[in-house]
């Protein structure tokens, strides 16, 4: 517990969560990660690397593998210290940023995971909007900001779902993604059988097409590109892990929940996404990608209703996972004092809310995406800069008090609360990064800016931090 906590970086939310209020083990964490992977998007996109990449199926699918354990090796150093201590991502941040310093990521990283809840809010409500047409066969014609009256209506049933979740709580929020994790996988694994059964041997000869197909055409820069697309899809859960580890019981069970939810997960549902794409293939003469389009071609209203339910499903999932309760965090860390998690929560869901509104209207028409994504670039050093500072600056010993005080001889307060060091380091990483995203010349570096940064952001700040012999390290005796 913490005696003293300043109110300006302090209140129950952010303040290290007792063993004995933590519940979660690996299937918890299994489950997190099967959200993350089980979207729409999620879908699409590893579908899409085995018919564009370049590469045979083996390849691509060894690119996949090994995706996931880099990412679950990167998330094993973030979630260590969450477990040890209880803190969320914002609050370890001021270890190596400094108490106020910290403020600035956390920040950034919020805006970040908002833009994105208004626009998978938007993407889950279409899955609603194709289940009311099936049950009721009325569509609309009528529109305004884009969307006709159903789907303004699926709008609302979605954006009032996901705040009625996050009001019950972590432990609602816990139930539902132990449900919706197992089901999707239950449903996918019936519409493969589905397609399976209709393409007939057919089926394995396109398998063989794809497995056979190119033999390594796009050699070690495509397999890259393949490794370097799938950590970036993960790269906005990896930088604040710590939210979710916090609840885990012990270290073990996190690293089993990562072991099943990155690597063993993803190879299953990227083996699922290629089955149902070269079955359509088959089928349709084409290979969908997009799982709505391949409801579209069934033509099956009961296949279309389990499917919308799937997909909603699965959306909200990634959605409460990778852009709801993060910004509720980093919001309440700006002002402790005013803003609880619920608080943020709810600050998050009114500013989404208008984003997903007006994200077919607008937004998706303004190259917000390159936006966004400069802003996911900003946080990549940030990565880096955590992991060396606890591990090699401070050898995983925190004071935990002095991670909640504003006092001048406190080990996180450095220059009246920011660490200039790591800001430094925090800058150089970061111009990297952006670089990635606006600079052509560097554009075959896009799908590794993210590890790039995080590596360049480590090692400055390890330089800087050491080159300083008159910094005192303080660490906590266990």
């Amino acid at each position: 517990m913490i005696a003293h906590g300043s109110p300006q970086l302090y209140n129950d939310d952010l303040a290290p969560l007792p063993h004995r209020k933590r519940t979660w083990g690996g299937f918890e964490i299994f489950n997190v990660w099967s959200n993350d992977i089980q979207s729409l998007f999620g879908y699409t996109l590893a579908a899409s690397l085995f018919i564009t990449s370049g590469l045979n199926g083996w390849w691509v699918m060894a690119g996949i593998i090994l995706a996931g354990f880099i990412v679950m090796g990167l998330v094993n150093l973030t979630g260590k210290p969450s477990v040890k201590y209880g803190i969320p991502y914002p609050v370890m941040a001021r270890a190596s940023m400094g108490v106020h310093g910290a403020q600035f990521p956390a920040l950034v990283r919020g805006i970040v995971a908002i833009f994105w809840y208004g626009a998978q809010t938007y993407f889950a409500s279409t899955a609603v909007a194709l289940l009311i047409t099936a049950v009721t066969g009325y569509e609309g014609t009528a529109t305004f900001l884009g969307m006709s009256p159903i789907g303004w209506l699926s709008y609302m049933i979605v954006a009032a779902f996901q705040v009625l979740l996050f009001v019950r709580g972590i432990t609602w929020i816990t139930r539902y993604l132990n449900w919706a994790a197992p089901m999707v996988y239950i449903v996918m694994i019936v519409l493969m059988i589905a397609i399976w059964v209709q393409a007939g041997s057919g089926l394995l000869g396109s398998l063989g097409d794809v497995f056979t197909g190119a033999e390594g055409a796009g050699g070690l820069s495509a397999f890259s590109a393949v490794v370097g697309t799938m950590v970036a899809y993960f790269a906005a859960v990896i930088i604040n892990y710590g939210d979710f580890s916090r609840f885990v019981k012990t270290e073990r069970g996190m690293k089993l929940g990562n072991l099943l939810g990155l690597p063993v997960s993803l190879a299953f549902f990227s083996f699922i996404a290629l089955v149902i794409t070269a079955g359509t293939g088959v089928l349709y003469g084409e290979a969908l990608t997009n799982p709505a389009d391949i409801v579209e071609r069934v033509d099956n209203s009961w296949l279309t209703i389990v499917a919308a339910l799937t997909f909603f499903a699965a959306t909200v999932g990634i959605n409460l996972v990778a852009n709801f309760i993060p910004p509720a965090y980093d919001l309440a860390n700006m002002i402790p004092s005013k803003i609880s998690f619920r608080a943020g929560g709810m600050i998050t869901a009114a500013i989404a809310f208008v984003i997903g509104a007006l994200w077919i209207g607008f937004i998706a028409d303004m190259g917000v995406a390159r936006f966004v994504d400069t802003l996911g670039a900003v946080l990549a050093p940030l990565y880096g800069i955590m992991v060396v500072d606890y591990y090699l600056i401070r050898r995983q010993r925190l004071r935990v008090q002095h991670l909640y005080s504003t006092a001048a001889d406190g080990t996180y307060y450095f220059t009246k609360g920011w660490n200039v060091r790591a800001l430094a380091s925090f800058g150089v990483g970061a111009v990297f990064s952006i670089s990635t995203v606006w600079v052509p010349d560097l554009e075959e570096l896009t799908g590794f800016a993210w590890l790039i940064g995080a590596a360049i952001g480590a090692a400055l700040h390890y330089m800087f931090m050491r080159a300083d012999a008159g910094l005192p390290v303080h660490t906590e005796s266990h």
